[in-house]
């Protein structure tokens, strides 16, 4: 954290915290396959849209973090109050806002101007909490307003379930992982009037390549154990 006071909320200073993380899950023995790189265009800001499955989605982050340029994350409130972490979250630009109030709707507007004139891609997770299913949950709103009053495109990034975490016995094991950055989907020129048709399309074809990879990485740790029996 030291180090960060030197350049307070630049999203470079959470490339080294990325770094240890990845180590970390190296450790831990989970292993990921990233696929689209070529759909990144870091000459552009973007609004990022993640689907949501549990605190392992840290990870995933620290992942995308040095493939993405000047990304910056959206964050519940709670959580800068998590020291260390909370503290060394807000000094890589963490951008923290309280759910369902007024604030939290003037803090993302904001970042349209942060989107569209410092380049900056907005990170959020729009199923808004996280959840195991098989199916996403139904995405909220909030960041397609940013992105269409930014006149930026949405950039869907797809993990794959973790068939190797049991959420009910709060425990997991070592698996795989596909993250899949899908074409982004340009807004500009959109109104009001074709958010829900974007919010749709965008629904649609991420659930479709996680319902794919989650059966791709499901059979290959299905035929890994068979092979150890």
């Amino acid at each position: 954290m030291p180090l960060m006071l030197f350049k307070p909320f630049d999203p470079k200073n959470a490339l080294l915290p990325a770094l240890l993380l990845r180590v970390t899950a190296r450790t831990l023995g989970i292993r990921w396959t990233v696929r689209g790189l070529h759909n990144v265009d870091n000459s552009k800001g973007a609004v990022v849209l993640l689907n949501h499955q549990s605190g392992l989605d840290l990870y995933v982050l620290a992942v995308l973090w040095p493939l993405m340029a000047r990304c910056t994350v959206v964050a519940k409130r709670s959580l800068q109050y998590l020291v260390p972490f909370g503290t060394a979250s807000w000094l890589w630009g963490t951008v923290y806002i309280d759910r369902g109030a007024q604030s939290a709707r003037d803090a993302l507007n904001k970042q349209a101007d942060a989107i569209r004139n410092d380049k900056r891609k907005l990170l959020l997770f729009p199923e808004g909490t996280r959840h195991s299913g098989d199916k996403l949950l139904p995405f909220r709103k909030g960041a397609f307003h940013v992105a269409m009053a930014a006149e930026a495109p949405i950039q869907p990034v797809v993990v794959s379930k973790y068939h190797f975490l049991d959420s009910k016995r709060h425990r997991f094991g070592s698996g795989e992982i596909i993250i899949s950055i899908l074409p982004m989907v340009e807004t500009e020129g959109m109104d009001k009037e074709d958010i829900t048709s974007l919010v749709d399309k965008v629904q649609n074809n991420m659930q479709e390549e996680f319902t794919r990879t989650s059966a791709e990485t499901l059979a290959r740790r299905r035929a890994k154990y068979t092979l150890s029996e």
